[in-house]
């Protein structure tokens, strides 16, 4: 059984939703990224969202985008991201890890190398933004060989058709973005949100994760009220451009929004 399936069926069983915050890998510098993936670890953190820095992070609000920038100043490529995983690794074989990015810096390591470097270094899931599950089967036999889940996007134009389509190829949990437009957006409609995912639900029995308006406590438990996991980005990587200078302060006020988000969750 993989990280991710055993993290959902056990919360399931204690009547819990995962909260998943996202970081992107080496923002504010290198550094900060492996202690503050623990600490978010032990703030209430389910799962771990890890962002590859890339240049052109289409899907990404202003929040996000200045993340990857700053990344990339240390010039922090796949290759550290996942030497960063296997060094979380060293001290917690169980929280689950999820890497997100974009499918450029996959393709130019090669998708077989990249999975098997990834399982080596104890990845659990792959959300890649703008690589369609219609053109993905190459890299998703090779991530399920190595017993890493290929989590797909779901979005709110999204028909019954491609949901279907896309619930079949997916593993882990599917990610619904719950907003038409880019991360950081504003005006969380949880009346669509209820509805969107019963009509996912009505396609798979795997978990429903939902990211994109979430950002404080009141909003992670409106959302966990009717989803799997509720999943957080900006909200977070926005607390990190606040005291980019400050690696202790950008973990306590991490993990004070998270530790918030987490009692909202659960009460």
């Amino acid at each position: 059984m993989s990280r991710l399936q055993s993290t959902f069926e056990a919360l399931k069983a204690a009547q819990k939703t995962a909260l998943i915050p996202f970081v992107t890998a080496g923002d504010p510098n290198p550094s900060v990224t492996v202690g503050l993936l623990h600490d978010m670890a032990a703030a209430g953190a389910n799962i771990l969202e890890l962002g590859v820095p890339f240049s052109d992070p289409m899907a990404e609000g202003p929040v996000i985008q200045a993340a990857c920038e700053r990344a990339l100043e240390h010039h922090v490529s796949l290759t550290d991201v996942l030497a960063m995983v296997k060094e979380f690794r060293s001290k917690d074989a169980d929280t689950p890890i999820v890497l997100m990015g974009y499918l450029n810096p996959v393709e130019v390591m090669g998708y077989q190398t990249f999975a098997d470097a990834a399982s080596e270094a104890g990845v659990d899931g792959l959300i890649l933004v703008d690589l369609p599950p219609e053109e993905g089967h190459e890299l998703t036999l090779a991530l399920q060989q190595k017993q890493i889940d290929p989590i797909f996007l779901l979005a709110p134009t999204s028909t019954d058709q491609r949901i279907e389509m896309i619930c079949n190829q997916a593993s882990g949990f599917v990610y619904y973005v719950s907003l038409k437009g880019v991360t950081g957006a504003a005006n969380l409609d949880v009346d669509s949100v209820v509805k969107k995912v019963a009509q996912i639900r009505s396609h798979t029995s795997i978990p429903v994760g939902v990211g994109f308006g979430i950002r404080d406590a009141q909003s992670a438990a409106q959302v966990a009220a009717v989803a799997d996991a509720v999943v957080v980005g900006s909200a977070v990587v926005k607390r990190i451009e606040e005291n980019a200078a400050n690696a202790e302060k950008i973990s306590q006020e991490i993990c004070s929004l998270l530790s918030s988000m987490r009692e909202a969750m659960d009460a």
